[in-house]
């Protein structure tokens, strides 16, 4: 199997190999998307959003995986990460804004010792 870090910054979560979708366990260990769990679905999409880490995927390709489930699965789960990693500044800046909003609110509010 390929190396999954490339660089200090570059990281593959999804790859296709020998006819195979796989994703990503650890730093040398990929398991096949048809052994996926919720809790890897969010780690992966918990790395796609992190502003500090590019990661990267194998394009879809209906020809090189020959397991119709690995097809549909690997297919699903590729969109969505890309379409996260497109957006993903707009996210960040998001969830900045929510923050900010409550830390603002919390910093205007008295506190219980002045009262």
């Amino acid at each position: 199997m390929t190396p999954t870090l490339k660089g200090d910054k570059d990281m593959k979560l999804l790859k296709i190999e020998d006819n195979k979708g796989y994703y990503f366990v650890t730093q040398d260990k990929f398991a096949t998307v048809d052994e996926i769990t919720k809790d890897d679905i969010l780690r992966l999409v918990s790395l796609t959003l992190d502003m500090n880490q590019e990661v990267e995927f194998d394009e879809y390709d209906v020809d090189n995986l020959k397991n119709k489930a690995h097809q549909i699965i690997y297919k699903s789960i590729v969109e969505k990460l890309q379409e996260l990693k497109k957006r993903r500044k707009d996210y960040t800046d998001e969830s900045e804004r929510l923050y900010l909003t409550d830390y603002e609110k919390y910093r205007e509010e008295p506190s219980q010792q002045d009262a």
